[in-house]
């Protein structure tokens, strides 16, 4: 395979230019990287009009995936998101009326924050089955056929999260079948999942009918933070190609980072190569290690195989608690909130790793009495006004304890996930200060 832009400033740092250009370090060493940071140099490529090293490489990747376009993001999923929102905004047939996209609570705040500035109308998809974590949402292809049927007018797509944070995985393809039934695109935010395309089975969105998917490239891959890829499968319309790089230069920044592109560009070259592999004994070794922590008595849920997701109040602990006795043994994990501890595997792991993790297992005490924390249903929104028409609205912030009855401002949501527990326009009830104030949130903007 190759790696163009790689090559490319490889051959620019040997040639000792003479930088009369951006960035202003001129590639003298500071932090230790600045001579491989470039800009739109001459033969470099334009991220947003890419045709050269850039576009190449953007192919490769698209093969990789089974993709019919992908297209580079510097800033994370969060652009490709509103990148994805937009795309649909300017392809949908009737714009006589506000775009509607239906989507499970569990979205990302860069969802909201796409709503807000595309003036988007949220019409929430709830499970049958009541789910007590906002981060979850369980959502199944009956949940969105019967919400389908109730909507008003048809949506001009369907929005999911899978993986959710926890590790839960939804049915995409029983849900895209039931979106190509009813001729409405269906978007996956697949954020921690770009690997799942080189399991052994591909269950990544594209494989599974999903029309357009973000991946979080730095999530999962050996990529630099803020790499992510938003690609297009080949059974989407054709003019959500055509459309693509143009609707992603709206929310970007015009200084697309030539670090973060290199490591793109890089990883494209690794999963070419012998990265399947590599991940499928990956696999194996978090299913083992999955399989000795249970053996020690923890209890795990969700079913992606790179992350391991212990329900920390059956062994006595809350999530933040138990995170503290990892860090004793040397061992940070990605995420923990008040029920669960969330720790993520790739191949970049060492053997040493899991048996650090496996030998905490069996020398963290276990109390007798579990934790047994208050189960908290995520409440039914009560939309009082627009998305868009209360975020840009005068407001004040109040404590959560004096904002019963009054109006949500300004989306807010649990740390780290970014998922919301309240959104713009919503009336904060006695129900959500509950969750509010599970997630330490002591503050909120009301109108």
């Amino acid at each position: 395979m190759s790696a163009p832009i790689n090559d490319f400033v490889k051959d620019y740092i040997r040639r000792d230019c003479a930088r009369f250009h951006m960035p202003g370090h001129k590639g003298v060493k500071l932090h230790g990287m600045e001579e491989a940071d470039i800009t739109e140099i001459k033969g470099a490529d334009y991220l947003f009009d890419a045709v050269g090293i850039i576009g190449e490489s953007e192919e490769q990747t698209a093969r990789a995936f089974g993709a019919k376009r992908t297209l580079y993001s510097t800033e994370g999923s969060s652009l490709c998101i509103k990148a994805m929102l937009g795309i649909i905004a300017r392809c949908r047939n009737d714009k006589s009326v506000k775009m509607l996209c239906a989507a499970p609570r569990n979205v990302h705040k860069a969802f909201i924050n796409a709503c807000i500035l595309l003036d988007i109308e949220v019409r929430w998809i709830y499970p049958d089955a009541e789910s007590c974590s906002i981060c979850s949402s369980g959502i199944t292809p009956s949940d969105i056929e019967r919400t389908l049927s109730e909507c008003e007018r048809k949506p001009d797509c369907v929005y999911i999260t899978s993986p959710d944070y926890p590790g839960n995985m939804c049915d995409i393809k029983g849900i895209s079948t039931v979106c190509r039934r009813e001729g409405v695109p269906l978007l996956c935010d697949n954020a921690h999942g770009a690997y799942l395309r080189f399991l052994e089975q591909s269950l990544h969105p594209i494989t599974l009918g999903a029309d357009m998917c973000c991946d979080s490239a730095h999530k999962t891959l050996p990529c630099y933070t803020g790499g992510a890829y938003l690609h297009i499968s080949p059974s989407a319309p054709e003019k959500f190609s055509r459309c693509a790089k143009d609707v992603m230069s709206l929310f970007a920044s015009t200084s697309p980072s030539y670090l973060i592109l290199q490591s793109l560009d890089l990883c494209s070259d690794y999963i070419c190569g012998n990265y399947p592999k590599e991940l499928a004994d990956t696999v194996k070794r978090t299913a083992l290690c999955k399989k000795r922590l249970e053996e020690c008595g923890w209890t795990l849920c969700g079913d992606e195989p790179c992350k391991i997701t212990v329900c920390a109040n059956t062994i006595g602990y809350e999530g933040g608690e138990l995170a503290e006795r990892l860090r004793a043994f040397g061992i940070e994990p990605e995420y923990s909130d008040f029920k669960y501890i969330v720790l993520m595997t790739s191949p970049f792991n060492r053997e040493e790793d899991y048996l650090r993790l496996e030998s905490a297992a069996r020398n963290i005490p276990q109390p007798r009495i579990r934790v047994c924390p208050e189960e908290l249903p995520v409440p039914r929104a009560r939309v009082r006004m627009g998305i868009r028409q209360a975020a840009f609205s005068d407001n004040e912030t109040v404590s959560v304890d004096n904002a019963l009855g009054r109006i949500c401002a300004s989306t807010a949501t649990c740390c780290q996930p970014s998922v919301p527990v309240v959104v713009s326009g919503e009336e904060i009830t006695a129900d959500v200060i509950k969750i509010l104030k599970r997630y330490s949130i002591c503050q909120i903007n009301v109108l």
